[in-house]
């Protein structure tokens, strides 16, 4: 078990863990519970009444945040000719076909999101074991591998954020940063719940929303109430 600091123990005595708050309550703690000096993420969970083993039942999507994660995203895409245009007239930040996939071979690695137009996943499917992993490889099922790679772009530059549920059937997705505003917080958190109650499998069976958490990067879980986000 992992052993916590005097300054994590301090914030985490102000949260109730037999409680189940309601989101306003949560957003209200989160700043008394944050004792880091960054700007930390903050963090949504979400336990889901699905088995991941079963292909019917995985969870899985994207949802573009109302007031984006607070990071600046590099966009890299993988595409030729009047696409490669499309993709830096929306603001991709580094755009190539052949000459990426050898630096990329190389071991560069400085972007955070790809997308590929799909006449180019024969030359990108030769980085599936490096990006893969990493959870870059472009997907068809994300909306990564498309011909409107500028909509693409522009998404993923604007807040578009992936989630998809875990072999515990938890779902992690990031809702913005601590400076963010409760308000700004509130709708990003609702968009990832509309998203999710969305994408609820036909085959799922019982409660779909189990629990429901919200922390910083380095504070503790808040438990919010789920009938929060029922109906």
């Amino acid at each position: 078990m992992a052993k916590h600091g005097k300054k994590y123990k301090a914030v985490q005595a102000k949260v109730d863990r037999l409680k189940r708050y309601t989101l306003d309550e949560a957003l209200g703690l989160l700043p008394e519970t944050s004792y880091a000096k960054f700007d930390e993420s903050v963090d949504l969970a979400v336990n889901l009444g699905v088995n991941p083993a079963h292909a019917d039942q995985m969870v899985r999507g994207t949802v573009v945040l109302p007031h984006g994660t607070g990071r600046t995203v590099r966009v890299l895409v993988f595409a030729k000719g009047e696409k490669e245009k499309e993709a830096r007239e929306a603001g991709a930040d580094i755009v190539g076909a052949e000459d990426l996939v050898e630096k990329i071979q190389g071991g560069w690695l400085e972007f955070d999101k790809a997308v590929a137009t799909p006449d180019m996943m024969g030359l990108v499917g030769r980085l599936g074991r490096i990006l893969g992993p990493r959870g870059l490889m472009p997907n068809p099922k994300t909306g990564t591998v498309t011909f409107d790679v500028a909509q693409a772009v522009r998404e993923l530059k604007a807040g578009r954020v992936e989630y998809r549920v875990e072999k515990t059937g938890i779902v992690h997705v990031p809702v913005g940063r601590k400076s963010f505003s409760t308000d700004q917080l509130r709708e990003n958190v609702g968009a990832v719940m509309e998203s999710l109650i969305r994408a609820k499998p036909a085959s799922a069976k019982g409660a779909y929303l189990k629990a429901v958490a919200l922390s910083t990067t380095m504070g503790p879980g808040i438990k919010i109430d789920t009938a929060e986000f029922r109906g």
